[in-house]
This record gives structure tokens, C-alpha cells and sequence, in this order.
């Protein structure tokens, strides 16, 4: 893609996000700690994109690839800037919807977009201290999602849950937790030598089993975890939607790490 259409594409994006002021409840019309906390979060999301289009420029990606990161990028912003933000904070189903968006829809697209070489050529200097350890982390699926599984159970636990609900900051954090270890997670699996596909796919059952154990009990549980003010049924829903739609990307991980693994071994095999 030349880069003058993708920096024309990359503007439209942000100046989608810059439009989401104008939606109702969206966090970035709030005010105090919460106005914020969204600003920040813009900028945050901002400083990725800029970095990225400074990337593509020395090291251009395929098409589908700027697309695909420039899309989901857009998909980001409404998830943390859109109503479904303000919903969150009375609906545990709305604030389920969300988690299952950052971590099975938009971290694994950000993935496939395979942004590292545009992102590493724009933070050269940053390559010790960040790249590298990162780099040598994702070689360890398991060890991955064994990180991503703790920064679920962390922010589901009851206590911790209602302080990312109340607490504009503690929200931050939590997102950001769950996009980096969901980043991690996806890039080892994904990404990882073909080698390591036995480990990638234990990696993405154990997940899938984790979650949907979450899931579980949150459907089956008698009362409100979160809280007496919490509908039951919306914990229910909430439940349901990380068990069922939220397995959809683990499942189709599966499928394709254990494609992969079976390539391998009929390629051995010959």
C-alpha cells in the first residue's frame, strides 16, 4: 500500500476515535478522574498508531495486513471509548462483553496483523529493554498463558473486579493487562515456530478450559458474586458469554494450531 493512502487511512481512524466525544456515555465526555483516564487511554492508543505509521514507512506491510491493524485499531477505540465502557460499570454482562472483545477479537487481530517489524523499526533504541525479553517470552506458550490466566482470575475475583468498576484507574490498568497478556498469549500461539505447536495447542486448551470454567461459574452461581446490587440473571448472561461466544476464537486456534501440528508430522513422516 502506498504510504500516502495508509496515512490517509490511519488519519480516518483516529478521527473516528477523536468522533467517539460526540456518542452518549462515552467516557471521553465524562468528568474528573474518569475524562481523564480516557484522554490518557486515547493517547495511549494514538502512541501505538503513530508508531506503527512511522514503521510502515521504512518497512512497508502488505495491504490486508495495514488494514487489518488500522480496523482493529478502530475496533479498540470504540470498545474503551464507546458507550459499552459506560455500561460496564452497571452491567456485568456489558463489562463481560467488553473483557471477551479485548482479549479473543481484538488482541489476536492485532496479531495476525503481524505489526512487529513496523513497530520494532520505529522503536529501534527500545529493542533491549522491550522487544527482547518479549521475544524471548513468546517462545513459551504455555508460560504465556499461564500469565494471561492469572490477569483473568485477578480481575473476576470479586474485590478486584468492583475496583476497576469504581475506580476509573484501576480500569486502566485492568485493560491493559488483559491486551498485553492476551497479545503475548496470541503471538505464541500464532507466531511460534511450528515446532512448538504441541505447546501451542496445550496452550489453547488450557485457556479454553479455564475460561470456560469461569464462565461456568458465573452461570451456575445462586447470587450475585459482584455485589447485591448486581442483577443475578445480567451475572448469568455475563457467564454465558464468555463460555459460549467467548470460546468461538479459542476453538478456532485450536483447529488451526492442530492443523499445523499435523502438517509437521506428515512432513516428517516424508
Amino acid at each position: 500500500m502506498p504510504v500516502r493512502r495508509q496515512s490517509a487511512l490511519a488519519a480516518f481512524t483516529l478521527l473516528s476515535g477523536l468522533s467517539l466525544p460526540a456518542l452518549a456515555h462515552s467516557p471521553l465526555a465524562g468528568d474528573g478522574q474518569e475524562r481523564l483516564v480516557a484522554w490518557l487511554t486515547l493517547l495511549l492508543l494514538g502512541l501505538l498508531w503513530a508508531t506503527y505509521m512511522i514503521g510502515a514507512r521504512r518497512i512497508r506491510p502488505r495491504r490486508w495486513q495495514a488494514w487489518l491493524f488500522h480496523g482493529t485499531a478502530l475496533l479498540c477505540l470504540a470498545t474503551l471509548l464507546g458507550p459499552l465502557d459506560d455500561w460496564a460499570k452497571t452491567g456485568t454482562a456489558a463489562h463481560m462483553t467488553q473483557h471477551m472483545l479485548l482479549m479473543g477479537v481484538i488482541a489476536p487481530l492485532w496479531v495476525v496483523s503481524r505489526p512487529l517489524p513496523q513497530l520494532v523499526s520505529a522503536s529501534r533504541t527500545l529493542t533491549p529493554v522491550l522487544w527482547g525479553p518479549l521475544l524471548q517470552l513468546v517462545r513459551y506458550p504455555l508460560l504465556c498463558a499461564c500469565l494471561h490466566a492469572i490477569a483473568i482470575w485477578f480481575w473476576h475475583m470479586p474485590r478486584f473486579y468492583m475496583a476497576a468498576v469504581e475506580n476509573p484507574w484501576w480500569h486502566l490498568l485492568e485493560h491493559a493487562s488483559f491486551l498485553l497478556t492476551a497479545g503475548l498469549f496470541w503471538w505464541s500461539v500464532f507466531q511460534g515456530a511450528s515446532r512448538r505447536a504441541p505447546w501451542a495447542l496445550l496452550a489453547v486448551l488450557f485457556t479454553l478450559m479455564h475460561t470456560g470454567f469461569l464462565g461456568a461459574i458465573l452461570s451456575f452461581a445462586g447470587q450475585p458474586l459482584y455485589g447485591e446490587a448486581r442483577d443475578l440473571a445480567d451475572q448469568q448472561l455475563a457467564g454465558l458469554i464468555m463460555w459460549v461466544p467467548g470460546a468461538i476464537p479459542y476453538l478456532l486456534a485450536t483447529a488451526w494450531v492442530g492443523y499445523r501440528w499435523w502438517q509437521r508430522m506428515l512432513w516428517r513422516m516424508a
